[in-house]
């Protein structure tokens, strides 16, 4: 058995993550395995695959040894999306076809084309970012929470605009093709039509007064289009769609046109994705009271989803 290539295997590769064929491409003999493992050198995690350790796994331990499993297989949806959480369950593909055991903690996936998809030479393999990102938003519970998917990966650079679009390109079958294309459009050019079909339709659902959109105003840098403008009310709403919105540059833009909004006699209102996709009923009820206390007469109108 080769000592020195089984050592460095258990010690640098794979997070401590070995599998039997592994163990036996280096020399080992059942023999071998089963006293190491009497030993306590290896800890059987799953059928034929072992931790060096005794002590819990940590995320990317189980990862390997899903992946090692389930041969041949890669981490996929939020396991292999850039910024995707490393908690929880691990998210595995395989090939269409395969019928695979079920282990604690692991999620399968059967996907077609499948091979077109995956870095096989990843560590462990993953299916390639903007195919995982892809997969993430096309199931995601809303508009918000798609979006969230794609900005949260663009800004890890792992994955840019123009790779989520060739990916997209090449899966005409995938759910919410349409509003995939545009979030990856609003993420890259900073504009938020979603978002603006979003509100428009809050509004509508709701029975709020009828706004005004991008209005001209002069602004802190000069000529500004304000997005939502209750002009009656004296209200503007900014509908804040930037993926990116944590630099100091940014907030203090974006203080100073609230300010001169407010400097002007309006009320300025700032929304998010998660307001208006997610939320939008509690930010309708909000956003009609305020109209109220600013001269509206109107009534609200409840849709299906409000408590």
């Amino acid at each position: 058995m080769d000592d020195e290539g089984l050592a460095r295997l258990l010690r640098w590769t794979q997070e401590g993550i070995v599998a039997r064929r592994q163990l036996t491409s280096l020399g080992a003999t059942h023999g071998d395995i089963e006293r190491m493992t009497r030993r306590r050198e290896l800890t059987r995690i799953h059928r034929g695959v072992f931790a060096n350790h005794t002590g819990p796994l940590s995320w990317d331990q189980r990862a390997w040894a899903a992946v090692l499993a389930l041969e041949p297989a890669a981490l996929c949806f939020r396991s292999a999306m850039p910024g995707g959480p490393r908690t929880g369950p691990v998210h595995v593909a395989v090939t269409a076809q395969r019928s695979t055991p079920r282990y604690a903690g692991v999620v399968v996936h059967r996907m077609a084309d499948l091979g077109h998809r995956v870095n096989w030479n990843g560590e462990p393999p993953c299916v390639w970012p903007a195919h995982a990102t892809l997969d993430v938003a096309a199931r995601a519970a809303d508009e918000a929470e798609a979006f969230t998917a794609i900005a949260t990966a663009i800004q890890t650079r792992e994955v840019w605009p123009d790779s989520l679009r060739q990916a997209l390109e090449g899966r005409p079958r995938i759910a919410r093709r349409r509003l995939l294309s545009a979030l990856i459009d609003d993420v890259a050019t900073g504009q938020h039509s979603v978002l603006e079909r979003g509100f428009a339709a809050l509004e509508r659902r709701h029975g709020l007064p009828q706004s005004q959109r991008q209005v001209v105003a002069v602004g802190p840098d000069g000529t500004i289009h304000r997005d939502v403008v209750y002009p009656s009310q004296g209200i503007v709403v900014e509908l804040d769609g930037r993926a990116f919105h944590s630099s100091t540059q940014a907030r203090d833009h974006d203080a100073a046109r609230d300010l001169k909004a407010a400097a002007d006699g309006m009320v300025p209102v700032r929304l998010t994705y998660g307001q208006v996709f997610r939320d939008g009923c509690r930010t309708a009820a909000n956003l009609a009271t305020l109209l109220r206390r600013r001269g509206w007469s109107g009534v609200q109108t409840r849709c299906p989803n409000c408590s």
